[in-house]
């Protein structure tokens, strides 16, 4: 996957951390065209579960900040991903190993639809007032 700015909320914050999220993706790609997949298939899932967390709070607490109307739906899809990425996990440790093409089309699906769909939706209630943290 490819950053693209149709992916782009306006937010910066954000948008980084979307990125980080592709490059994710982009590393578990490039582990299984070196044939490398299995190997590393349980630091990124261990990684994107904690990426995610992370990542859904920040967009989460901005929505809530500018009252994003449909803030429970969207809530309700962050869960639903963040359960389908601790299954995956929790069966990789207890040795059922997901495919890593059955991970690749998870995230890649996910990505591309939250983003470009269901994010897109509260461009205009976040973008023009969110403020970056001075640092």
């Amino acid at each position: 996957m490819k950053w693209s700015n149709r992916y782009s909320v306006h937010v910066e914050e954000i948008d980084e951390q979307h990125k980080n999220l592709i490059k994710l993706i982009n590393e578990m790609y490039d582990a299984m065209q070196a044939r490398k997949g299995k190997e590393l298939l349980e630091a990124v899932l261990t990684e994107f579960v904690q990426y995610t967390v992370y990542h859904f709070d920040t967009e989460e607490r901005l929505l809530m900040k500018f009252g994003y109307p449909d803030y429970d739906v969207h809530k309700a899809m962050h869960d639903a991903l963040s359960a389908k990425v601790r299954d995956a996990k929790y069966s990789f440790d207890r040795g059922i190993k997901p495919t890593n093409i059955d991970v690749m089309i998870l995230l890649t699906n996910w990505l591309n639809v939250h983003i470009l769909e269901e994010d897109q939706k509260y461009v205009p209630y976040v973008s023009s007032r969110h403020k970056p943290e001075s640092k």
